[in-house]
């Protein structure tokens, strides 16, 4: 026989046994467990977060209230007015001097001050 024919007879073959079926045979050995895959990488570090904002500033405390003025003090009392003195005694008249000499009344007058 030829190729040709061979080759048509086998291919009759495979067509005519596809429609034939025979009952399943028991199931075969379970496969064996594959291998475990490689690990992941490590993820990366996250970013370090802001810094916090500053509190604000307390409020000034109340200024204080201001103190009650004193009472004035009692005024004194003014001494008594002190007595007048005595009059001084009147002085001793003084004497009288000696009358001077009469001059001559026909010369030059001379004056002599007091003392």
């Amino acid at each position: 026989m030829s190729y040709s024919k061979l080759f048509v007879a086998g291919v009759a073959a495979l067509a005519l046994g596809g429609c034939i079926t025979a009952p399943a045979g028991p199931a075969g050995p379970q496969g064996a467990t594959g291998d475990t895959g490689a690990t992941g990488s490590t993820g990366y570090t996250g970013a370090t977060g802001r810094t916090g904002s500053t509190g604000s500033t307390g409020y000034t405390g109340a200024t204080g209230s201001t103190g009650a003025t004193g009472d004035t003090g009692a005024t004194g009392y003014t001494g008594a007015t002190g007595s007048a003195g005595s009059t001084g005694d009147t002085g001793a008249t003084g004497r009288t001097g000696r009358a001077g000499a009469t001059g001559d009344t026909g010369g030059t007058v001379v004056i002599v001050p007091a003392r």
